[in-house]
C-alpha cells in the first residue's frame, strides 16, 4: 500500500484502529450474506412473474369487470389456443375426416383439456385452412404445452400444410419466451457495458470491480425482497417490471457510486489519510446522493396513482431497487474505498499534494474566476459558458426545440398483439394467416355481459352491429361460431354473449365496433358491459392517457419540492424542472422519428410516454442535483458566477460518465425482443445522453450564469454572492 495512504505518525487509539478493521468487515460481510442469499433468487423470480393480460389490465375498467364476471361462468382457467393448418391450395372436403383425428392427437398433449372440449376441425370458407380451438389448462407451463401442440401439428400434417399455434395461448407463450432472457442475458449485457465504460473512464483495473460489486450487491438484495413481496402477493411482478428493475438498480447504483468515487479521488489529493479522505468525501456526497435517490423513489411511487396494474406494480418494485442502490453506494462502497485507498485507482493513483492541487500547479493569470487550477475539456467548456452564456443557452433551447418537433408523430395508441414480440413468433404469423381465411376476431371475441331478461334483445342488437360476424350465447361448452346455440349459462341473473369481429381484434376498426357497442347497447340493457381483448386494449389506452395527465403534475410537484428543500431556492428549482421537461419532450420527438422512419415500428405502447417521463425527469434531475449542489457549495465560497464555472468543471467528467453508464444500461433493455422494452431503452438512453451533454453541460450552467446570483432567490445567497 502507498505510504501516503497510511496513518503512520497520527496518534490513533487502539479502539479507533479496531473500529477501522471491524466496521468495513461487518458492512462488507452483511452485503456478502445478502448477495449469497439473494443471488439464487435470480433463477426463481420468474416463477412469481406473470405476463398474461390480467397483469396489465386497468384496475377499474369495463373490460376488467367483464373479465371478473367470466370467472363465475366456468370453473376452468383454460386459455384457448388456435391450431391453424394452412394450405396454398384448397383442401379436399373428403380429407376433413382425416383431420378430425387431430382432435384426439391434440387432446393427448399434456396440459390440454379433454378431447371433448376441443372444437374442430373448422374449415375456412375459401377451403384453404382448417382450425381447431384447443383449451390449454396448464397455465404454469403454458409455453411448454404450446410447444408440444406445435410439434404435434407439424408431425401429423402433410408437408404441404403449414401449421401454427396462435390465439391467446399461443401469443402469451411467445411473449413469455421473449421474456426468457431477462434473468441472464439482460444482466450480462448491462454489467459488461458498465464494466467497459468504467475501464475507459478511470483506466483502473480495481475500481470497476468495486463499483460493479456495489451494484450487484444492491441488485441481488432488491431481487430477494421483490421476490418475497411478489410471493406474498404484496406486489404484482411481470416481465416488464422485472427487466426495468435490473436496469434501474445497476444504473442508479453505478451513478451514485461514481459521485462518491469522484469526491474520494478529489479529497485524496489534499488528505494523506485514506480514512480522513473517505469521511470527507462521504459527507460531501451524502446530500446529493440522498436527494437524487429520494427524487427517483418518490417519482416512481407516484405510479401508485395509476389505474393500470402494470404501471401501479412497477412503482414500488422499482422504488425498492433504487432504495438498495442508494444504500449500497453509501455503505459498502465507502468501506471498499477505505480499505483499498489509493490502490483502488491503480495504476493511476492520485498523489497527495500538501496544500491541495491549486498550490501545486501554475495558475494562469488570465484564467476566468472560478477556473483556477482547472485544465482540459471542462475548463474550455466552462470558459465558453462564461464568455457567451446567453448565446449558449438560447442555442441549446433552439436545438431542443427542433428535436421536440417530431413529438407529433409519436403514435402511442397501442400496437397489435402480433407486433409486441420483435423476434420470430409462430403465434404472430398464425394470427396473420388466420385473418386471411377467417373473420379477424375469431378466437378473441368481444364478450358482452347482459341481463338474462334482456339477453335475446341484446344478442340481436349485437348481431346487427356493423363489424360483427356472429353473436352466440356462452353455453358452457365449445361450439363453432355461428352454430345454433344451446341453452345459455346464467350466473347471478346474467348471461355472456360472444361476438366475433370481422376485423382483427387489435385493429382500429375493431376498436370502433367496441365503442359503438358501448354507445348503443345501454339503450337495450342499461347495465350491459362490453369486454374482451379489443375492449381491454381500448380501456388500457384510455386509462394510460388519463394516467399521463394525472401523474405528470404529481411527479413535477414532488421533484420541485425536493429541489426547493435541497437548494434552498425557488427560482433555481423551477428552472431545473423546466429544463428537464424540455429535454423529455425533445427525447420523445427524436424517438418518434426513429421509431417511425428507421425501426418502422407499428406504433408505441400507451404506457411508453409515462414511463419515459418518470425515468427521464427523475433521472435527468439527478444530474442537475449533482451539478447544482456542487455549484451552491462553491458559490457560498467564491461567489455565484465563479461557483457555477467551478461546479461545472469539477463535476463535468463524473456526471458525463454517469450519464453514459446509465444510457448504456438502459440500452441493454433492447436485447429483450419486446417492443415496449426496446422503445423505453431508446427513449431513456437517448434522453439521458441529451440531458447529460446538452442540458446539464450547456443549458443549465449558461442560463444560471446569465441570471447570476438571483438564481438562488429568495435565499440569503441571492443577496450575498
Amino acid at each position: 500500500m502507498n505510504r501516503a495512504d497510511t496513518d503512520r505518525g497520527t496518534p490513533t487509539s487502539a479502539r479507533t484502529r479496531w473500529l477501522r478493521i471491524l466496521l468495513p468487515s461487518i458492512v462488507i460481510a452483511l452485503w456478502l450474506v445478502g448477495a449469497a442469499v439473494g443471488g439464487p433468487t435470480f433463477g426463481k423470480i420468474s416463477s412469481v412473474s406473470t405476463n398474461d393480460q390480467a397483469s396489465f389490465l386497468p384496475a377499474s375498467a369495463e373490460s376488467t369487470k367483464v373479465s371478473n364476471a367470466q370467472e363465475k361462468f366456468t370453473d376452468s382457467d383454460a386459455l384457448p389456443a388456435i391450431v391453424l393448418l394452412e394450405s396454398d391450395t384448397k383442401i379436399d372436403k373428403a380429407d376433413l375426416g382425416k383431420y378430425s383425428k387431430l382432435g384426439t392427437t391434440f387432446g393427448d398433449v399434456k396440459g390440454v383439456a379433454s378431447e371433448q372440449d376441443i372444437t374442430g376441425p373448422i374449415p375456412s370458407k375459401d377451403g384453404k385452412a382448417i382450425e381447431f380451438i384447443v383449451p390449454v389448462n396448464d397455465s404454469d407451463n403454458l409455453a411448454g404445452v404450446v410447444d408440444d401442440l406445435r410439434a404435434a401439428a407439424a408431425k401429423h400434417t402433410p408437408s404441404s400444410i403449414t401449421s401454427y399455434v396462435t390465439g391467446p395461448a399461443g401469443l402469451t407463450a411467445d411473449l413469455t419466451e421473449a421474456f426468457g432472457g431477462i434473468d441472464g442475458i439482460l444482466l450480462v449485457v448491462a454489467v459488461s457495458a458498465v464494466f467497459v465504460i468504467l475501464l475507459l473512464v478511470y483506466r483502473s483495473i480495481v475500481l470497476p470491480f468495486l463499483v460493479l460489486l456495489t451494484s450487484v450487491f444492491a441488485l441481488t438484495v432488491s431481487i430477494l425482497v421483490v421476490y418475497w413481496f411478489a410471493r406474498a402477493g404484496w406486489v404484482d411482478l411481470n416481465g416488464q417490471s422485472q427487466g426495468i428493475l435490473s436496469i434501474l438498480v445497476i444504473g442508479a447504483a453505478t451513478d451514485y457510486s461514481l459521485l462518491l468515487v469522484a469526491r474520494f479521488r478529489e479529497t485524496l489529493i489534499r488528505e494523506q489519510s485514506r480514512w480522513t479522505a473517505i469521511r470527507h468525501a462521504w459527507r460531501a456526497a451524502f446530500p446529493p446522493i440522498v436527494a437524487s435517490g429520494s427524487t427517483v423513489i418518490l417519482a416512481l411511487l407516484c405510479l401508485l396513482f395509476s389505474d393500470l396494474n402494470s404501471n401501479k406494480s412497477l412503482g414500488p418494485i422499482a422504488a425498492i431497487g433504487i432504495a438498495f442502490a442508494l444504500l449500497s453506494a453509501l455503505t459498502v462502497l465507502p468501506m471498499f474505498l477505505a480499505v483499498f485507498g489509493r490502490v483502488a485507482f491503480w495504476p493511476f493513483q492520485p498523489k497527495f499534494l500538501p496544500g491541495g492541487p491549486h498550490e501545486a500547479r501554475h495558475v494562469d493569470e488570465d484564467v476566468v474566476a472560478g477556473l483556477e487550477g482547472v485544465r482540459g475539456l471542462w475548463r474550455r467548456i466552462s470558459a465558453g459558458v462564461a464568455h457567451r452564456p446567453r448565446i449558449l443557452w438560447i442555442a441549446a433551447l433552439v436545438f431542443l426545440g427542433i428535436c421536440s418537433a417530431g413529438i407529433t408523430q409519436l403514435h402511442a395508441g397501442g400496437v397489435p398483439q402480433t407486433d409486441v414480440v420483435l423476434s420470430a413468433s409462430n403465434a404472430a404469423d398464425g394470427q396473420k394467416a388466420l385473418s386471411r381465411h377467417y373473420p379477424g376476431g375469431l378466437g378473441s371475441p368481444v364478450v358482452i355481459l347482459a341481463d338474462k331478461s334482456k339477453a335475446d334483445d341484446v344478442k340481436r342488437a349485437v348481431a346487427d352491429e356493423k363489424g360483427i360476424s356472429s353473436a352466440d350465447f356462452y353455453t358452457g361448452s365449445q361450439q363453432r361460431p355461428g352454430a345454433p346455440s344451446s341453452k345459455p349459462v346464467v350466473k347471478d341473473g346474467k348471461v355472456l354473449i360472444d361476438a366475433v369481429l370481422t376485423a382483427s381484434p387489435d385493429s382500429d376498426t375493431a376498436t370502433d365496433v367496441v365503442r359503438h357497442l358501448r354507445r348503443d347497447l345501454p339503450a337495450v340493457d342499461r347495465d350491459v358491459l362490453v369486454g374482451g381483448v379489443t375492449a381491454s386494449n381500448l380501456d388500457t389506452n384510455t386509462t394510460a392517457q388519463h394516467d399521463l395527465a394525472t401523474i405528470i403534475p404529481i411527479v413535477l410537484v414532488v421533484i420541485l419540492l425536493i429541489l426547493i428543500i435541497l437548494l434552498r431556492s425557488i427560482l433555481a428549482p423551477v428552472l431545473l424542472i423546466l429544463t428537464v421537461v424540455v429535454s423529455y419532450v425533445s427525447a420523445l420527438g427524436v424517438s418518434a422519428l426513429v421509431f417511425n422512419h428507421i425501426f418502422d415500428f407499428a406504433g408505441a405502447d400507451p404506457a411508453v410516454p409515462l414511463f419515459g417521463f418518470v425515468f427521464l425527469v427523475a433521472l435527468g434531475v439527478d444530474y442537475n442535483i449533482f451539478l447544482m449542489t456542487r455549484v451552491r457549495e462553491e458559490s457560498a465560497r467564491i461567489g455565484t458566477r465563479p461557483g457555477i464555472l467551478r461546479g461545472l468543471s469539477l463535476t463535468g467528467s463524473v456526471i458525463t460518465s454517469a450519464g453514459i453508464v446509465l444510457a448504456a444500461t438502459f440500452a441493454a433493455l433492447a436485447v429483450i425482443p419486446i417492443l415496449f422494452l426496446a422503445q423505453i431503452a431508446f427513449i431513456v438512453a437517448f434522453g439521458v445522453l441529451l440531458d447529460t451533454i446538452v442540458v446539464r453541460s450547456l443549458l443549465v450552467p449558461a442560463l444560471s450564469y446569465d441570471i447570476g446570483r438571483a438564481i438562488w432567490w429568495p435565499s440569503r445567497l441571492s443577496r450575498s454572492s
